[in-house]
């Protein structure tokens, strides 16, 4: 994803939440989302069945 896509989420998301960006933050909050949504693939890469459910109640 390229700066200016992270730009256009980070916009977006701080719009919707009512939130002012500072300048100074962009990079930080940038690297984070980067940070992030590289977990999220991670996650979405694990193949799955398809007869596996959701557990009710998770216990750690």
């Amino acid at each position: 994803m390229t700066d200016t896509e992270f730009d256009a989420l980070i916009d977006a998301g701080t719009a919707a939440l009512g939130i002012e960006m500072q300048p100074e933050w962009r990079d930080a909050v940038r690297m984070h989302l980067a940070i992030s949504l590289g977990h999220a693939q991670t996650v979405l890469d694990e193949p799955l069945a398809d007869d596996l459910d959701p557990a009710p109640v998770f216990r750690a």
